[in-house]
Parts: C-alpha cells; structure tokens; sequence
C-alpha cells in the first residue's frame, strides 16, 4: 500500500506543477528514505485515484504502525506530514522567481499563482478551511460576515504535555519569521518545510509576502517585516500601506494597531495583513465629510460604521500618508474627560489607530480607526473591548479583520450552539447546563421576538443573534459612541485637526 501511496503522491505533485517530470524519480526516492524503505518494485498497483487529504492520511497512518510517528495526534501528525509535503516543494528561490517573472504580465497573475501553490503544498489545508462555519448578517451596517474558526487544530493533551517537558527555544523568534521557511518544526511550533515566501520591498524595506494557513477570507495575505521588530503604527507605517497596495492595487492591505487589547495577538514583530475580498467597512458609505485645513485635496470624511472610522482619499498617496501622520500625532495626544478619552493614564499610552489602506481607481484610501485601550474597574479587559455581556459570544480582542466587519469567533461555539438549538427545541432548562449557561440571559432577550421555533429554523435564529451579538462587540469597541453625544464628541476631535 505504501508504494502505491507514494506513486499517487508523485503523480499529484506533477499534476500540480509542484514538480517537473524529471524531478519524479528523485521525489520518489526522497519519499522511500522517509518512509525506511530500500526499493520500490517496478510494477505499482494502479487504484482508483486519491485526493491529497487520503494520500497523506493513509501515509501517516503507516508511518504510526511502522513506528516512524512517535504518537498518532494531530500535533504529530500535521509534523509528519508537513515533512512529506516539504520534499514536493521546491525552492524559495525557485518560486520567487516564478512570482516575479508572473508579476511582469500582472500583479493579479503573480498573486493567484502563488496563492494556489500555497494549496497545493498544503501550507493552506483545504480540506480543513472547507469546515469553518461562515455566514452573513445584515445589519444597519452593511452584511457583516461571520465565521466558527474550526481550521485551527487544537492540540490534544499528550501534545500539551509533551510541550510543557520541552527545553524552550528561540527560533525561529515567533511564527511570523522568515526563519520559519523550511523549519521541520516542533510540538510547541508548526512545521513549515513546505512554507514559502516572497520577497518584496516597500518603503525601502525588505518584507515578506505570505498567506495565511488558516485563510479568514479570500486571499487573506500576511506581509511582514524580515527583522524580528515590533509593530509599530507611524508616518512610515502609513507609507509602507500605500507602498504595498501601489504594488498590488487588486488587495487591500492593514495593520493591527500597536498596543494591547486593541492589538493583534503578535505585537512583536511588524506585519500586516491584506487579501483580495471587500469586507463590510470597505462599502460603508461616508455619512458626512470635512476639511483638513493645509490638505484641502484630500477627501476626508466619517464612515458610517459602529467604530470610530476616518476615511481619507486622494491620488497622491504621499498626502494621504502626510495627513494621517497628522491625525495620528494629534489623536495620540488627545484628551476629552467628557467622552472618557484619555492619551494616557500614568504615562501609559491609550491613544492609536487601526490603518487600512485601499485603491480604488485612480485613486488611494485610508481608512483610519481610532483605537483607545483604557481599562476601568467596571471593564478590566477594556473599556473600548467588547463588555462582559458580550463575552459569551466572543471576549477576545478585536483586532484587523473584525474591525473591518469579519468575526473570528472561537470553536466552543459550534457545539453549544448545536447543544442550545437542542434545549431550545425541547424547552429545557439552559441554566442547567455547565456549557450553556453563560448563554442563558441572551437567550432570555431574544427569544420573545420569536413566535415559531423550529428544527427547521433554530439554526438561521441562533446565527442570525449572534451577527446582532458581534455588531454589538464592534459598537463597544468603537471609542465615539453611535448617539448625537457621542457624535458631538468625534466632531470636537475632528475640529482639533484643523
């Protein structure tokens, strides 16, 4: 069985372009040291054909009874399995090559061939992206998108344990690296033999173009600095956005901002994120615009969304970048007691902003989302963070892509979602339930706007009151409240920048 395995695996690198047909003896034999293996016989059984998914299944299957996989969880097995793919994959030099010989045609040829190597080497596990729960809600906003993250593996307890026994290591320094291209990896790190990336230059800069492996949205891109630096939201910040978005005017492309709890989850190293799809944020209308005095051809105005969102458009990019560094030094400093905003509290910095850069046409966009980190007593986790009513739902930080209208919701929400519909359905008591009763006053709230409750609808209900739930997150996240006084207070800072 093996050797059919491994012949099926040659065909499909060949198949895919992973490799040429002179490289197939060559992969064959690097698969027969993998596996222990001294010959390959002459005549293969020839089955049905197998999806990837299967031939590394079964793969890994034979490895753990022949002893080559120290355990059978998915932590050991996402390792072996890289591992394989990684002797498919050819050379990052090869395929920078290729993506800049494919830029010269178009940038949109360049991206969508890389997008899909990146599949078929299965850095982007199709088969695991295919489970993710996603839908839409219509709200005042705009569809918001919401999606179950389920592609991320969790580990399993003996991975866990074995991780805790392990001597820590610095390298690669985090998993945005260019170190972790070709690393074999380890129980506490992701392997990433079959990971490439592209080189790329923006702001006079050497960065690094890559995908996601877990894919939020459609070509969803992380460029990232190649020096382990931290984030850092500035003039050059800005540049760097317009730079990339000029060089791939078909994505769009943003950063976290820079400080904790309004922040991404790695703070630690500069990077953005980008991608080919049009988020919610994106086609919100301006619902009133002003003037910057000094940058009178910039088309500035307010988004209308549940943050606090500056939009800026121009055809020179460098007064986009000139302007925004203008609104981010005065926001930085800024302090409105009334509106409970505050720079800082101790010295400690609150004030920063959320960038997404755009072009639409002949001309560049930057939206810029006013960010605040504040904690109080009544809201530990942030004032300007999704209140604790709301954390059954998602308590996580809202980072990029939610504020953009995407939410990332945590896995546990498959099954009490299913467990809840159930209870529902046969009127039990949620409060009974360990798992279900953080849901139990929400519930309460919705459930007399429904006269029919239904097998046949309980899923559409409970999807359609957690899209309320996440336009709630972004509202409480938001630092200018959606009210005439919260309104009266964004205009009295947007009247500081002129």
């Amino acid at each position: 069985m093996i050797y059919e395995l491994i012949r099926k695996l040659a065909m499909y690198a060949e198949k895919t372009g992973l490799i040429l047909k002179e490289d197939k003896v060559y992969v064959i034999n690097r698969l027969l040291e993998l596996f222990d293996l001294e010959d390959y016989p002459e005549q293969v059984s020839d089955s049905e054909p197998l999806e990837l998914e299967q031939i590394l299944a079964s793969m890994l299957d034979y490895a753990y009874e022949q002893g080559l996989l120290k355990e059978n969880g998915i932590v050991y097995r996402d390792l072996f399995d890289t591992k394989i793919m990684g002797i498919l994959t050819p050379a990052p030099s090869v395929i920078a090559k290729r993506f800049w010989e494919q830029y010269q045609e178009s940038p949109r040829n360049a991206t969508d061939e890389y997008y899909e190597f990146c599949q078929n080497t299965d850095y982007i596990r199709r088969y695991r992206i295919s489970k993710d729960i996603k839908w839409i809600t219509n709200t005042s906003y705009g569809d918001i998108d919401i999606t179950i993250n389920l592609s991320k593996p969790e580990k399993d307890p003996k991975a866990i344990a074995a991780a805790k026994l392990m001597k820590q290591s610095g390298y690669p320094k985090c998993l945005l690296c260019a170190e972790n291209v070709g690393y074999a990896g380890r129980i506490d790190h992701p392997a990433r033999q079959n990971h490439r990336v592209i080189p790329i230059t923006i702001n006079q800069q050497a960065w690094g173009l890559q995908y996601s492996p877990y894919v939020y949205y459609n070509e969803h891109c992380i460029v990232f600095n190649m020096e382990h630096t931290p984030m850092q939201i500035d003039k050059a910040a800005f540049r760097k956005l317009l730079d990339f978005v000029k060089q791939f005017p078909h994505y769009f492309v943003g950063s976290n901002a820079d400080l904790p709890i309004v922040g991404g989850s790695i703070l630690s190293h500069d990077h953005f994120q980008g991608g080919n799809y049009e988020f919610a944020m994106a086609k919100a209308k301006v619902e009133r615009t002003f003037t910057v005095k000094g940058y009178e051809e910039v088309e500035a105005g307010v988004v209308q969304w549940p943050m606090s969102v500056l939009r800026l458009r121009c055809k020179e990019d460098s007064r986009l970048v000139e302007l925004a560094d203008h609104i981010l030094r005065t926001w930085r400093s800024y302090t409105d007691e009334d509106a409970c905003v505050y720079a800082f509290t101790d010295q400690e910095p609150h004030n920063t902003i959320t960038p997404i850069a755009r072009k639409k046409g002949d001309h560049y966009e930057l939206d810029l989302v006013l960010r605040n980190n504040l904690t109080t007593e009544e809201h530990p986790l942030g004032l300007y963070h999704p209140h604790a009513e709301l954390h059954h739902i998602k308590k996580e930080n809202i980072g990029l892509i939610e504020v953009m209208g995407l939410a990332v919701l945590p896995a546990r929400l498959k099954e009490e979602m299913e467990l809840l519909g159930n209870y529902l359905l046969e009127g039990k008591d949620i409060r009974s339930h360990e798992l279900l009763e953080k849901h139990a006053d929400w519930v309460e709230e919705f459930l007399p706007d429904y006269s029919n409750i239904s097998r046949e609808n309980i899923d559409d209900i409970l999807k359609e009151e957690i899209g309320k739930v996440f336009c709630q997150v972004l509202e409480h996240a938001g630092v200018y409240k959606r009210t005439p006084q919260g309104q009266e207070a964004f205009d009295h800072f947007i009247a500081t920048l002129s």
